[in-house]
């Protein structure tokens, strides 16, 4: 048998892991996969919006060390970068990695910065998914896999049976606050006095790009006023697009 097929596939890990730590949540999650074969491989994305600090937080407190991958898409709030700034220097995060896209790809599909009015799935891949990809494979050379969410089951309708271990191409998605509930966030925030996104206080539940990000009107789920109106509730980083065809020349 050839040393490859040793090797478990994401899949086989992922449901394994699952099995043996699926019921936890939080801290404890972390704590149990940091030390089982996952420690020293694992690192997380943040995108440092409404309730990134919770996430962030627990992470700083059982391993400040582990790499944070922020996405700069050169259309974020004003308020987004400083908070970055605010919140590494608060938590001691010792390892954010901030990504941009590529240069050479807004000059010829992006020039005026506008693409986002005609065709926001292809702003979301050349802005956010396309280097997320590129930073992912350098991390996936380097040994991680596994991979933190921020991610929760009451987001959006896609995310209601987010599990809290999965599967991801050739990652193991670890999702710590799978199950926590809009209240259970708040809590945090409160217990632990964390300092919210400055646009929070002025109505923005759900914060990305500054072109595609609304406020929240009230009695709807948080992310309804990420690209408001047009029926997309995701940027692309957690789910499929392999079979969609970009043009990036």
């Amino acid at each position: 048998m050839s040393s490859q097929s040793t090797i478990p596939t994401t899949e086989t890990l992922a449901a394994r892991l699952r099995g043996n730590y699926g019921h936890m949540d939080g801290t404890a999650l972390l704590e149990a996969l940091l030390e089982s074969e996952l420690g020293g491989k694992i690192m997380m994305t943040s995108s440092f919006g409404a309730e990134a600090v919770v996430l962030l937080d627990l992470v700083a407190k059982v391993d400040p060390t582990i790499p944070v991958i922020f996405l700069d898409t050169r259309r974020l709030f004003g308020e987004t970068l400083r908070y970055q700034r605010q919140i590494t220097e608060l938590l001691g995060l010792e390892d954010v990695r901030i990504i941009r896209p590529d240069t050479g790809h807004l000059e010829n599909i992006d020039p005026d910065d506008m693409l986002f009015t005609k065709d926001t799935d292809q702003c979301c891949e050349i802005r956010k998914v396309l280097p997320l990809n590129a930073a992912l494979e350098t991390l996936q050379d380097a040994g991680f896999i596994g991979w933190i969410t921020g991610r929760k089951r009451f987001q959006s309708g896609i995310r209601s049976d987010l599990d809290v271990i999965e599967a991801s191409d050739n990652f193991v998605k670890i999702n710590p606050l799978a199950q926590w509930t809009d209240a259970d966030i708040k809590d945090a925030f409160l217990a632990k006095n964390l300092p919210p996104h400055p646009l929070v206080a002025d109505g923005f539940k759900s914060i990305g790009c500054m072109p595609c990000t609304e406020r929240t009107p009230d009695g709807l789920d948080a992310r309804a006023g990420r690209w408001a109106g047009q029926g997309k509730t995701e940027c692309g980083i957690h789910i499929d697009l392999k079979n969609t065809v970009f043009s990036i020349n």
